[in-house]
């Protein structure tokens, strides 16, 4: 009688880098560089960038204005981000309408739920993309055509990868050594932690500076209480109930009061 053929079982598969969730008050430094250049928008901003470059290559925009493009792009950028931020991400009407409801939950409101949440912390490419290029490409093309539309796409690319890199080391465990850096981590964990009302900017406070919503916790001494649900509390998701909906209910407290 012919022996029995050993039973072979399979490997579990490996658990993908992206497929398990990652918090960066629990990381350090080299495991945020790490999952920075793997996830998927930092990949498409970088490579979108070089295409923009080999566009500016193929049709090309004088110095002049190539360089007027750029500057438009490292200007106006910043300046969108913080209109954007204070006047659409924190305000009240997005949560009312249900076709925008799922977006608002998904750009700001789940990050401020859990902002140390990374997955969360990176906005959605279908959200960026069109936004940035809407900011930079129209004002280049107008400038220089193509080549400046591709200069100042590129521009706005990389500094979104920059202030991805800051928003992440702003939410890490990690005590930033340059005093500019600390600086911004600070505004910026006030702005998560303590009062929602400021403190717009990411890596760049001048527009809160030139709008009077600079602030340091000695300013505003009270902790907001909506810090962490945006003002959308139990009571306004019984009129509003499209994001607690997605969201299994609505979560008031801190998030390290939350099972992970």
């Amino acid at each position: 009688m012919a022996e029995d053929s050993p039973v072979k079982t399979l490997a579990a598969p490996k658990q993908g880098f992206w497929n398990r969730a990652h918090y960066l008050d629990r990381m350090d430094l080299r495991q945020l560089v790490a999952a920075y250049f793997q996830h998927y928008t930092i990949i498409a901003y970088l490579a979108l960038a070089v295409a923009s470059v080999v566009l500016w290559a193929l049709y090309p925009a004088t110095l002049v204005q190539t360089a007027l493009c750029i500057a438009v792009a490292t200007l106006a950028w910043p300046m969108v981000w913080y209109g954007l931020h204070r006047w659409v991400l924190h305000g009240s009407w997005m949560y009312k309408m249900p076709m925008f409801a799922s977006t608002w939950k998904r750009i700001h409101y789940d990050h401020h739920q859990d902002p140390n949440h990374l997955e969360v912390l990176f906005g959605a490419l279908r959200h960026t993309l069109p936004t940035v290029a809407i900011a930079t490409a129209i004002p280049g093309w107008l400038i220089g055509g193509i080549g400046g539309a591709a200069a100042a796409f590129a521009t706005g690319l990389v500094i979104t990868c920059y202030n991805e890199f800051i928003h992440c080391i702003q939410h890490l465990a990690f005590k930033p050594r340059h005093p500019i850096v600390a600086n911004m981590k600070a505004r910026h964990l006030a702005h998560h932690f303590h009062h929602e009302s400021g403190n717009y900017g990411i890596a760049n406070f001048v527009w809160d500076r030139l709008m009077r919503t600079y602030y340091d916790r000695k300013d505003i001494k009270e902790r907001s209480k909506t810090v962490f649900n945006l003002g959308y509390t139990p009571k306004v998701a019984e009129r509003y109930p499209w994001v607690a909906e997605l969201s299994g209910g609505v979560w008031e407290g801190h998030p390290r009061q939350r099972n992970r």
